[in-house]
């Protein structure tokens, strides 16, 4: 998300190889997996797969690869001590294969098609409400070579069966295109991508090893006061509050934790890491958030803490506390143990993304440049519900609740830091045109 990339001792740093467009696409998928650090690096040929692995040497925990075929090659050479894992190609990447194809009118007399089985395109095919499509499925080795695949879609095309070729490996779609045969290249779906990633970070010795540590939250029901006013007696008062403590002991019990109330609105929670990661889904969303609003109509705020110790987990809460209050509640926000920021987490209003770890440096160095704590709260959140970081400056003014005249101090501030660029200018009927400021570090894929 930053255009500033700072080493991170903490993040489990994954070997990424794949041919470019898929790399790309893997690099995308894993901006929502922030425990990881990539290290991406293009494969042309699954020959060279074991090489590149190599050279990955001690530096990664777990390697990710593009195909199955670059995966077998690669295991055939060279023993990693580390785990290997590939990205599979299923019926999704056959659906948007076909309808690719189907929109510029390819289908034809019929397809040929390698990597997925006959079971698997026939369901896609009947899936689609083509079944009469014509496919002929490659049934050769399941590790065959590109020579292989691209001899048996050519003798396809020649001899009539079909018009255009579906293939999993980009060099086999090169030759294929050299040979001027229609083709699609099978690509994975981004779910495919997601569990591939869920099953690498499994297997880590890093995640293993946190998978049991303690984590500590603290639970804020937003503006509480101005719900009591409303009920009619204290009665209802107090009946409203036995019922959100109620489904808050169902969520912590949820996540085999342990819930203490701490009086008034607020709630002191602990679970392991683990169990918290898996439900909230790779820190994207809390559940319970969204319950509690349409249930009596009141946000939360949440503040999760990583920590090496209790103290360090529980006070790593209640910055984390404070990120989501200053955010304007309705926030979650986590702070691990090396001081990086995740979220905010989907709450109870649907949010465009959920914001990977912003690091502890580029926090400092914002504040150091007068984006208080406060001010970043809510950049942040602003970004992850509305995919903003490009403002006018009285957007900004209104967003941060100061004076133009404040906004346009601090804007200078933060340009000279490299915190903002000057993005373009908008055009007005009357008077000056107005300037349009960029939050670089805001951006998931800065220019």
């Amino acid at each position: 998300m930053s255009t500033i990339n700072i080493e991170n001792n903490n993040l489990i740093r994954i070997g990424i190889i794949g041919p470019p467009v898929i790399v790309d696409q893997m690099l995308r998928v894993l901006e929502n997996f922030p425990s990881f650090s990539p290290v991406p690096l293009i494969l042309n040929h699954a020959d060279d797969a074991s090489e590149l692995a190599e050279k990955l040497g001690n530096e990664v925990e777990v390697v990710l690869i593009s195909d199955s075929l670059s995966h077998r090659k690669m295991k055939e050479k060279l023993n990693l001590s580390i785990p290997v894992h590939h990205v599979p190609i299923t019926d999704a990447g056959l659906y948007k294969a076909l309808f690719k194809a189907q929109y510029v009118d390819k289908l034809g007399s019929g397809i040929s098609v390698d990597t997925l089985t006959e079971t698997m395109v026939l369901r896609t095919l009947t899936g689609l409400g083509i079944p009469e499509t014509q496919s002929i499925i490659y049934d050769g080795p399941a590790y065959a070579s590109e020579d292989k695949l691209v001899a048996f879609h050519k003798a396809q095309f020649l001899a009539g069966a079909c018009s255009v070729a579906f293939t999993g490996l980009e060099s086999v779609a090169k030759e294929l295109d050299r040979l001027e045969i229609p083709n699609v290249q099978l690509m994975p779906s981004d779910q495919d991508i997601v569990v591939s990633l869920e099953r690498a970070l499994l297997s880590t010795e890093s995640r293993r090893s946190k998978e049991a540590q303690i984590v500590v939250g603290i639970l804020n029901i937003d503006h509480f006061e101005k719900m009591a006013i409303k009920r009619s007696s204290e009665h209802e008062v107090q009946k409203l509050k036995l019922n959100i403590h109620r489904m808050v002991l169902d969520y912590v019990e949820l996540l085999d934790g342990y819930l203490t109330h701490l009086g008034g609105d607020e709630y002191l929670f602990f679970t392991t890491r683990g169990i918290f990661e898996r439900e909230t889904g790779g820190y994207k969303t809390i559940p319970l958030a969204k319950d509690v609003n349409k249930t009596f109509e009141v946000s939360l705020s949440i503040g999760m803490g990583f920590g090496r110790s209790a103290n360090e987990a529980g006070t790593n809460a209640r910055i984390a506390m404070r990120k989501a209050k200053e955010a304007g509640g309705n926030a979650c926000f986590i702070v691990r143990e090396d001081g990086t920021l995740i979220g905010p987490l989907e709450m109870a209003d649907p949010i465009r993304d959920v914001l990977s770890f912003t690091d502890a440096q580029l926090i400092k160095r914002a504040e150091d440049a007068g984006m208080t704590s406060a001010y970043l709260s809510k950049l942040l959140h602003n970004r992850a519900r509305l995919g903003k970081y490009e403002y006018k400056v009285h957007e900004l003014a209104a967003l941060l609740d100061i004076t133009v005249r404040s906004a346009h101090r601090l804007l200078l501030l933060w340009i000279d830091n490299e915190l903002v660029d000057i993005s373009g200018m908008e055009k007005v009927p009357r008077g000056r045109p107005r300037q349009i400021y960029k939050f670089t570090f805001l951006q998931k894929n800065p220019s």
